[in-house]
């Protein structure tokens, strides 16, 4: 399920470069106007019995058509903290590419953290990581994951997994995707694997570098290429 408490973005990075945003959808989605949405109150809204219309136990995927952490939605977030802490019920999934906008954002009563909030931190080139990830590993969050998407190069994550639970990988896609290899999401996999975390390759990508071949991947079966390769480590864990 996905709330979208506001919509719109723009660029921050070269993992910007081909976002949908800025292809087909980009006027569906506004491009970079940044405006509230209707459904901002969604997660504590009620049917007519009085009961919650999102019932508990779900994961709430938040801004993933946009950016939680846009300065732009200073004034609405604190009304978001608000829905998010009343629903302790349910977890909010929130990745950003914004992450240095991450402590100046938080409710005063964040402490560290709130048990129904996981953080990724979205990497694509190993400057990003570098850049990112000592400041996302700075905060207080009680939990906290990498999202290396769109992946455009090969990354050494392994000095920034300790304090993360876990790691998601994604190729980048669209028309204009830029080529992801397996030999790069083997290799994260592996740090993953040394590290004690859960990994999950949720897609290839457009184009794609099997160990054979250069591959065009449909965008509806990216993700089950990406399952096919059985890289995946859960050990029997809640990913999310």
């Amino acid at each position: 399920m996905n709330w979208e408490p506001w919509t719109g973005c723009y660029p921050v990075s070269t993992g910007c470069d081909n976002c949908y945003f800025y292809g087909p959808n980009a006027k569906r989605f506004g491009q970079n106007e940044i405006t509230k949405t209707d459904k901002f109150d969604w997660p504590i809204r009620r049917n007519k019995k009085g009961e919650y219309c999102i019932k508990g136990g779900k994961i709430l995927a938040t801004c993933f058509a946009t950016d939680f952490f846009l300065p732009e939605a200073d004034l609405w977030r604190k009304g978001a903290w608000a829905m998010i802490k009343e629903r302790q019920d349910i977890d909010f999934l929130i990745i950003t590419k914004r992450i240095e906008r991450f402590k100046e954002s938080l409710p005063e009563d964040w402490g560290d953290g709130y048990d129904n909030v996981n953080i990724g931190c979205t990497v694509e080139t190993q400057a990003l990581a570098d850049q990112r990830l000592p400041l996302f590993l700075s905060y207080p969050l009680k939990r906290r994951f990498i999202a290396a998407s769109p992946l455009l190069e090969e990354l050494d994550l392994s000095p920034y997994l300790a304090k993360v639970d876990h790691v998601t990988v994604c190729g980048e896609n669209g028309r204009d995707g830029r080529l992801c290899e397996y030999a790069w999401i083997e290799k994260i996999q592996k740090q993953c694997q040394a590290a004690g975390k859960t990994f999950w390759f949720k897609s290839t990508g457009t184009r794609f570098r099997t160990q054979e071949e250069v591959v065009k991947v449909n965008p509806f079966k990216q993700g089950a290429l990406a399952k096919s390769f059985q890289l995946d480590i859960t050990d029997g864990k809640r990913l999310f």
